[in-house]
C-alpha cells in the first residue's frame, strides 16, 4: 500500500458535512490523498459572497491538482456548483466517481 498515491478531490453540497467527513476517513484508509472542501457554507459555516467566489474558484484548483474526483451526491442531488466542478474534472480529463449512482 506505501507508495504512489491517487489524489482525489471531493466535490458537493456542504449541506452533507458528514458524507464529506466519512468519504474523507474511508478514501483516506484505502490509500488515497484526499483533498476537500474548506468550510460548510450551507452546514453552518459564515461566507461572504466575495468568499463564495474565491472558494469556488479554490475548487476548480483543488480539482487540477487531483487525479480523479468523488462526487458526494447525498440522494442523488447535485446542485449547480457541483455540476460545474463535474463538467470542469471532465474537461481536464479527470476520472469522476459518484457516491450514488445516478
Amino acid at each position: 500500500m506505501v507508495g504512489k498515491y491517487k489524489v482525489i478531490t471531493l466535490c458537493g453540497s456542504t449541506r452533507f458535512k458528514d458524507d464529506f467527513m466519512r468519504m474523507q476517513k474511508a478514501l483516506t484508509l484505502q490509500g488515497n490523498i484526499v483533498i476537500s472542501v474548506g468550510c460548510f457554507g450551507h452546514s453552518g459555516d459564515k461566507i461572504t459572497n466575495e468568499q463564495k467566489i474565491m472558494l469556488d474558484d479554490m475548487h476548480k484548483r483543488k480539482i487540477d491538482m487531483a487525479d480523479e474526483i468523488y462526487v458526494i451526491n447525498h440522494g442523488g442531488y447535485i446542485g449547480e456548483s457541483t455540476r460545474s466542478e463535474i463538467d470542469y474534472a471532465r474537461k481536464h480529463g479527470k476520472i469522476v466517481h459518484f457516491m450514488q449512482q445516478c
